[in-house]
């Protein structure tokens, strides 16, 4: 081999020891100040609440504040915009819920971020399926008696959805969909007012999330009819929408996303303390009782995931065919 190639080899290799040096370096000192968490979504909510739970737990582990930033808003483009543009340092961290992450990029023009291009998934926190409710006196038992009945009924039957391209709203197109059922669909600017139309009976049915509605359900005012993960949840002895329509899975979930370019190290070093947390006994419990079940994945798993999650919305939102506004 020529001695040039040799030495610009022995070069390469050097300057390959010493990036890895000085992100090894890097992860070894951070975070040496405090961590901002963007959360898309204002004080009170719930991603708030769960960000702050996790916020506290990370500065105790990392000796430095976390400070939740909330940037509430047009499906959370304030903050997920603001998340993208930040310095891949580590010292800018997002909290995001699977609509902002997912659904805003698709039915938005002008989204102002990129997932693909700007954003990387560093942990998964963990996962928030949704609950299918109607009126106890309905007398609509199933998911399947609700195909039933509307068939039986053509445009009786409506379903409020909690805002218009929401994933509770798509949940639900996805179920009218899936079983034919022909439901009309009035959109609320909230979950709390299409709760209140189901609890009323001017709506046969409501999705939202199983913490808002299992109150309901336990008062004895709904009936939940399905819940909209994979299978049955632990504790709930309610059927999976996908016992009826195999395949059917619509969840929330939230994941701790970075600006892309973010160090490896500092990445690795994030996941690692995020799976930490979500499995010990005492956050497990605080977010299992808010309806969160927490998931650990691998920083590969995170990113797997978000695609998986990311490619499921865009065939849903096209078979759908909403449009973009």
């Amino acid at each position: 081999m020529p001695i040039t190639s040799k030495r610009r080899l022995v070069q390469a290799a050097a300057l390959s020891l010493l990036a890895l040096a000085s992100t090894t370096t890097l992860a070894e000192g951070w975070p040496n100040k405090p961590v901002r968490m963007i959360v898309p979504a204002g004080a009170g909510a719930a991603p708030d609440v769960i960000a702050r739970i996790l916020g506290e737990k990370l500065a105790a582990a990392w000796g430095q504040g976390v400070v939740v930033d909330n940037r509430p808003g047009a499906g959370g483009i304030p903050g997920m915009s603001a998340l993208a543009k930040s310095a891949p340092d580590g010292y800018t961290i997002g909290f995001v819920p699977a609509a902002m992450g997912t659904i805003t990029p698709l039915v938005f023009k002008n989204p102002q971020f990129n997932p693909d291009t700007e954003l990387s998934s560093a942990a998964t926190v963990g996962i928030s399926p949704l609950m299918l409710a109607v009126p106890a006196s309905s007398g609509i038992q199933s998911v399947a008696d609700l195909a039933k009945q509307a068939k039986a009924h053509p445009g009786k039957l409506n379903f409020a959805a909690p805002q218009l391209n929401s994933l509770p709203h798509l949940a639900g197109e996805m179920v009218n969909k899936a079983g034919s059922m022909g439901l009309f669909t009035v959109p609320f600017r909230a979950p709390p007012e299409a709760v209140a139309a189901v609890l009323s009976g001017d709506a046969t049915l409501t999705i939202d999330g199983v913490p808002g509605l299992l109150q309901h359900v336990k008062s004895g005012r709904l009936r939940a009819i399905g819940v909209t993960s994979a299978k049955r949840l632990p504790g709930i002895d309610v059927p999976a929408v996908a016992e009826t329509y195999p395949g059917y899975e619509a969840i929330g979930w939230f994941q701790i996303i970075v600006p892309a370019g973010t160090p490896q190290a500092v990445v690795d070093r994030i996941n690692a303390d995020v799976n930490r947390i979500t499995a010990s006994p005492e956050v497990s419990t605080r977010l299992t009782e808010m309806g969160v079940y927490p998931r650990q994945d691998s920083v590969k798993a995170a990113a797997d995931f978000f695609d998986e999650q990311q490619k499921a919305m865009k065939r849903l939102v096209a078979d759908l065919g909403i449009q973009a506004q």
